[in-house]
């Protein structure tokens, strides 16, 4: 039952995913805007925010990322941060980790969740990609 790691968790290549618990998905879900073009889905047993198609903030595990652009990956990392690898020593290019704890500082979270959204609602609207038949 659940994912295919321990714990419910997902895989990536090699790696189980860890699986973000109900009270950490309904965090997410409080610090993400209801706009116009703004949709929370399921990504590995965690969540994922999109502007227009785009990721902007997710979940992995207890762990919360947004997307921002360099000089706020700069500030976020010197506040406790640090660059998003899903698959250790793999980063994702321009998203970065909350401090550990974010959910006790919902108001600093809250304003990194809307400078992401902020960033990435820039970004050409990305259209869907079609599932392929198994």
């Amino acid at each position: 039952p659940g994912g295919g790691g321990p714990g419910g968790g997902a895989r990536i290549g090699a790696a189980t995913v860890p699986k973000s618990a109900d009270d950490v998905k309904n965090a997410f879900r409080g610090l993400v805007p209801a706009t116009e073009g703004v949709a929370i889905k399921p990504m590995f047993g965690n969540l994922a925010a999109f502007v227009n198609g785009n990721m902007f903030a997710g979940l992995f595990g207890d762990k919360l990322f947004v997307r921002v652009a360099d000089p706020d990956r700069d500030r976020l990392i010197l506040a406790g941060g640090a660059d998003f690898a899903p698959m250790a020593g793999r980063p994702m290019k321009g998203y970065v980790t909350l401090p550990e704890g974010w959910r006790s500082e919902i108001e600093g979270a809250s304003d990194w969740v809307l400078l992401a959204l902020t960033t990435t609602s820039v970004l050409a609207p990305k259209e869907p990609k079609a599932r392929q038949g198994k």
